[in-house]
């Protein structure tokens, strides 16, 4: 579910946000941080590429260990 609405939110992307961060000569984390709270479209890409970078990419859970959570 959650590659449905990340695939929808950048399917018309192509590199826009990172391209304006370049362009600033900023990173893209660092532009994404100064523009958060600007609006309009900028804006709203900035939002979502810091909810991007937070994500943890290709991680698995790991199993819980139930005897360390419920010892004996």
């Amino acid at each position: 579910m959650a590659k449905k609405w990340i695939a929808s939110a950048t399917a018309n992307a192509h590199g826009q946000f990172r391209a304006k961060a370049k362009a600033a000569g900023m990173s893209t984390k660092a532009y994404a941080e100064k523009m958060k709270d600007s609006g309009g479209r900028t804006g709203k890409q900035a939002s979502l590429a810091l909810t991007l970078m937070g994500m943890k990419h290709g991680a698995k859970k790991k199993p819980i260990n139930a005897s360390k959570v419920y010892p004996k």
